[in-house]
């Protein structure tokens, strides 16, 4: 399963719930870009630190961003971005889902709901 960037700040922000999706999934995965985001969002070498050994320690694979993935997520961007909203950041994501064949687990159902081919699983905190 691949966990969006959102379910990373629900464990953070203590969510019992959120923590319990991630320690019973036998196969944890993220794209490059909740990876990017989650560093991004690290305001300092402490906070970095503890990013890098929480993905190590919960054993996530860190899924690339491929040609494919790319394509897929800019068919997404010009299918979806004035109907819905859809982000770029939201694309690769989805992107990644559909090219790994995976579901995506997300609690912003909102983002992901128009594509039809991601399997997407709504995570309610």
């Amino acid at each position: 399963m691949i966990f969006d960037t959102d379910i990373f700040i629900w464990v953070q922000r203590g969510n019992e719930k959120a923590a319990s999706q991630m320690e019973k999934s036998a196969d944890k995965f993220l794209s490059i870009q909740t990876y990017m985001e989650l560093f991004q969002s690290a305001k300092n070498k402490s906070q970095h630190k503890y990013v890098k050994d929480f993905i190590t320690s919960y054993g996530f694979v860190v899924l690339p961003f491929t040609e494919n993935i790319g394509h897929r997520a800019s068919i997404y961007i010009e299918e979806y971005t004035i109907s819905s909203g859809l982000r770029s950041g939201d694309a690769i994501i989805a992107a990644t889902a559909v090219e790994n064949n995976m579901p995506l687990l997300s609690s912003n159902a909102k983002h992901f709901k128009l594509i039809k081919e991601l399997k997407l699983k709504v995570f309610k905190p």
